[in-house]
């Protein structure tokens, strides 16, 4: 036997002789924690930063802790939510922008990056379990299938459980939910909206913690969809607010600056900036441009309530339980509010998101559908505007409007002070270190970007965590460093250098209203430099100033969205929407292999608030494809002939966003039709084979009219290139 073996060699042969021993228990009066994240709530929009917008769980959260009045995260969710679950910089994470697309650079891979530990597995072994409610966001968008991978989903990522939803938004409506590594449907209901689903499940998370790892803390992070678009509330809520908003967006954002002076959240005499560039004095707009206006911020406003009352709810639970006064509760967003539903905004949100214009009065059409399944909003950029009271900008932008955020902290064991106000620069990388230090987990610095807060939790007088933090976002830029803040909005495709750099005495111009770049240059030069000293450390180059937009469509040969040929077999899993083969914009053939004839759905994506679907009726053929209100039918004249092996259409795309359908059996042309505008997103909501699930497109048959068992064998997607003229041209004289 070697030294080695008899060193690990048991001290006796048998249980008599040997000591058992075990894992020491979680030590007790570990804090529980719970941090909610809200998405594209801008830093005026909670009651206790100045709203008019009613949110008692949050508010009662604030008046029994503390609100930060200089809180800061990045300009965009998915690197906000990469720096808040790991203390690092979005960079150096491989998170420069959304978790949609890897670009090819190690700083925008789309993911974190896999040797970074997340909160929960620092948190693991002193007894945590962990649990992930609502949206994630950190997965590229080619990792979101049925079948994965799975390296960076939540499980695999540390969390004990996981329900919510994989990509940037979901409808709140019909949602694509996963649970821990697969596709589930929501419970069933007419009334259901996913708010309340994910309180259900958070709640139910924590009960079967607490009953099955009784003495161990948790750390619950809930994740909710509120209030990124699609805007939905019910109804209720929607017209309690129709007359609160008839103001306008240039009378709120004094009203609620005003409201944030009395209150002590800004100093007295801040400036209320420029209105944003593009925006129209409400004065000036039309009286329907001010009806529809009104009506999608009060969709909004009461999307945020409804949001708040299910906060409440896990929140209830907590007291209820006897845990709230032992859980640190940290209540933030995770970005300024979004500009994404343009100058008019949308009672579609698939107008906006497509770059499709509507006009006025056909919104006005449809305000009966505002909250509903076929109303998922988008309020205008003047809302967005009003939500970021008192700053500029936006959402993607490094200005104050895209990286000032509100946060609300409450812990009663662990903060003294009721219904406190602290002012200290502190960031999205500054949240990890915090909460380990309050859990008492030994942690290492130099693995940090961030430093914990906990001091100044304690003490409104305590220093900031650090003194310097940059920032950047599609070529926009920033640097705070001792209380001065640089700052430059780039125009893409123009040179880096071209910029105009702003400064800003943040401790005197707590709005950045007053740029003093003209008065102090050297400063200025100083502050670019440190920018580029801590761009280099992060990983921040190379600089991408390309459109959001255009990342987002960039096709990489990973994954489906890569592929020119696809195959779903009958009875496969749902298709999720981040795969991007699911919209209509692209040039395509699908074929059903039939082992017989029969009715039911061939291929359904989308929901009712917009998709396509083939389907067999009373033997007949039928394509649907229904956008904005845009309901298009082709239809085959008669019953599909007995023996009809394969059953399609081909989808030919024209580069106005038109397109021709033709349906197809045993590749013979039956019909056709024109389709006057495709859309790569048709709804949040993916695809099905041989049922339309959830939110049926077509109102033709009822529930999700599935194929017989054993009548459809697969659907095969050949997406094609751009239409030939001639060949369809060709084909349509076929079938006439």
């Amino acid at each position: 036997m070697s030294t080695t073996d008899a060193a690990q060699a048991p001290a006796g042969r048998t249980a008599a002789e040997c000591v058992p021993s075990w894992p020491d228990p979680p030590r007790p009066g570990l804090p529980n924690v719970l941090t909610v994240v809200l998405d594209d709530t801008g830093w005026s929009d909670f009651g206790c930063y100045g709203s008019e917008i009613r949110t008692p769980a949050i508010d009662a959260l604030a008046a029994g802790g503390l609100r930060f009045t200089n809180f800061h995260v990045n300009p965009m969710c998915s690197p906000t939510r990469a720096s808040l679950f790991t203390g690092r910089n979005n960079h150096s994470l491989g998170m420069r922008f959304i978790a949609d697309t890897d670009t090819g650079f190690d700083n925008s891979r789309g993911r974190i990056d896999p040797g970074v530990p997340l909160l929960p597995d620092h948190l693991r072994p002193h007894g945590y379990g962990s649990y992930q409610v609502g949206k994630w966001h950190l997965a590229p968008g080619h990792e979101i299938t049925p079948a994965g991978p799975y390296d960076n989903w939540p499980l695999r990522r540390g969390f004990d459980r996981f329900y919510g939803f994989m990509g940037g938004a979901t409808d709140q409506r019909a949602p694509e939910l996963f649970e821990d590594h697969h596709p589930v449907q929501p419970p069933a209901g007419p009334g259901y909206l996913l708010s309340e689903d994910l309180a259900d499940r958070a709640i139910s998370y924590l009960r079967e913690h607490r009953t099955y790892r009784a003495g161990s803390p948790f750390y619950l992070n809930l994740a909710l969809g509120a209030t990124h678009a699609p805007l939905q509330a019910p109804r209720a809520y929607i017209e309690r607010y129709l007359e609160t908003f008839t103001k306008g967006w240039d009378r709120t954002r004094v009203d609620r600056l005003r409201r944030q002076t009395e209150e002590g959240l800004v100093p007295e005499g801040t400036g209320l900036t420029e209105r944003n560039p593009g925006v129209a004095p409400w004065d000036e707009l039309t009286e329907d441009q001010r009806t529809l206006h009104t009506h999608l911020q009060a969709v909004y406003a009461g999307f945020l309530e409804h949001a708040d009352e299910q906060i409440g709810r896990v929140v209830a639970a907590l007291r209820d339980w006897g845990e709230l006064d032992n859980t640190l509760v940290m209540v933030l967003s995770d970005n300024g509010a979004s500009r994404e539903g343009g100058p008019q905004g949308a009672v579609d949100v698939n107008a906006p998101y497509n770059g499709i214009s509507q006009t006025v009065e056909q919104e006005l059409s449809r305000l009966d559908d505002l909250g509903g399944p076929r109303g998922p909003a988008h309020y205008p950029e003047g809302w967005a505007t009003a939500s970021n009271t008192p700053f500029r900008l936006y959402k993607q932008y490094t200005d104050l409007g895209g990286v000032r955020v509100p946060l609300v902290v409450h812990w009663p064991l662990g903060i003294p002070e009721r219904g406190g106000i602290r002012d200290q620069f502190v960031h999205a990388v500054d949240v990890a270190p915090t909460i380990l230090e309050a859990a008492g987990v030994p942690v290492d610095a130099s693995r940090f970007d961030g430093g914990s807060m906990l001091a100044v939790l304690a003490d409104a007088t305590a220093p900031a965590p650090r003194d310097t933090q940059y920032f950047e976002m599609l070529g926009h830029r920033a640097l705070w460093h001792q209380g001065w803040k640089a700052v430059t909005t780039h125009l893409p495709g123009t040179p880096y250098e071209d910029d105009v750099w702003r400064l800003y005495d943040t401790r005197r111009d707590f709005s950045e209203c007053h740029d003093l770049a003209g008065e102090q240059p050297e400063r200025l030069a100083g502050l670019r430099s440190i920018w580029e000293r801590e761009a280099e450390r992060h990983g921040v180059f190379p600089l991408d100033d390309r459109p959001l937009k255009a990342l987002l469509a960039l096709r990489t040969g990973q994954g489906m969205h890569g592929a020119t040929h696809v195959r779903l077999e009958a009875g496969a899993c749902h298709v999720p929407a981040p795969t991007r083969i699911t919209g209509s914009n692209r040039s395509m053939r699908a074929t059903a292999l039939l082992r017989r004839t029969a009715d039911g759905v061939l291929l359904a994506s989308g929901t009712a608030a917009g998709g396509y679907v083939l389907y067999i009726k009373d033997g007949h053929l039928v394509f649907e494809h229904n956008l904005l209100g845009d309901h298009v039918v082709c239809a085959s004249p008669g019953p599909l002939p007995a023996g009809t092996e394969t059953a399609g259409f081909r989808l030919l795309c024209r580069a106005d966003r038109s397109a021709r359908v033709i349906i197809e059996a045993g590749a013979v042309p039956l019909a056709h039709a024109g389709i006057p505008t495709t859309a790569g997103r048709l709804s949040g909501y993916g695809l099905d084979v041989g049922r339309d699930t959830l939110s049926q497109v077509s109102t033709a048959y009822s529930g999700e009219f599935p194929q017989p068992e054993g009548a459809l064998v697969h659907v095969d997607l050949d997406f094609t290139a751009p239409e030939d003229v001639e060949d369809v041209a060709g084909t349509i004289e076929a079938v006439e």
